[in-house]
């Protein structure tokens, strides 16, 4: 049926990863190699025991002449994993480095734009603004404690020592008795007798 609404799906997969999945399969590759490498050179040494035991000396030195080639092969296929490994972990490296630039530039593009939208003029022109309101805030302060004289401050500070030393006045208390009421007498109580209940048969 084909992608839905005909738009074409992008890919994950980057060229990195491609070249990555490339290089650990050729490592693979070469380790399977290793490992027959190592099963042969067995073998064949216990061939050239066994030709040595029935004294074909000259098959057995060939033989072994054998087993040293392959032996320098293997060791030439360690370091070349060595290298496909090496090489694995660089990109990956570099991947990461990429992606850590890539959140770099992110960073950056969104500062500049807080940057255009908040200039260092603007930025300046509040500041300007906030002090000159405090300053006036602090002349109209002055303006106000100043209009009071010596006597007024007094006169304000006994008035409010007065207000929080003042007591509540409460109503005066009752000395005259309180009259006794009489409580009328309750009438007994009739208890009706319950009802018998009667089995259903």
């Amino acid at each position: 049926m084909g992608n839905l609404f005909g738009r074409k799906r992008r890919s994950r997969v980057t060229e990195q990863d491609k070249a990555v999945l490339q290089l650990k399969q050729q490592r693979d590759k070469l380790r399977q190699y290793q490992r027959r490498l190592h099963l042969q050179l067995e073998r064949e040494r216990a061939v050239a025991r066994q030709l040595l035991r029935d004294g074909k000396k000259e098959k057995a030195l060939f033989l072994l002449k054998k087993k040293r080639y392959q032996e320098q092969l293997l060791d030439k296929t360690e370091t070349q994993i060595s290298n496909l490994e090496r090489m694995v972990q660089d990109i990956e490296f570099a991947q990461i480095e990429m992606k850590v630039i890539e959140g770099l530039k992110i960073g950056n593009e969104c500062l500049n734009k807080m940057h255009q939208v908040m200039s260092i003029e603007e930025v300046e022109r509040i500041i300007d603004e906030t002090q000159d309101a405090v300053e006036y805030q602090r002349q109209i302060d002055e303006m106000v404690a100043g209009s009071f004289t010596e006597e007024d401050e007094d006169a304000i500070l006994e008035e409010l020592n007065a207000i929080t030393q003042e007591q509540i006045e409460l109503p005066e208390v009752p000395t005259e008795p309180l009259p006794e009421e009489k409580i009328p007498e309750a009438s007994p109580v009739k208890v009706r007798p319950k009802p018998e209940l009667v089995a259903a048969s």
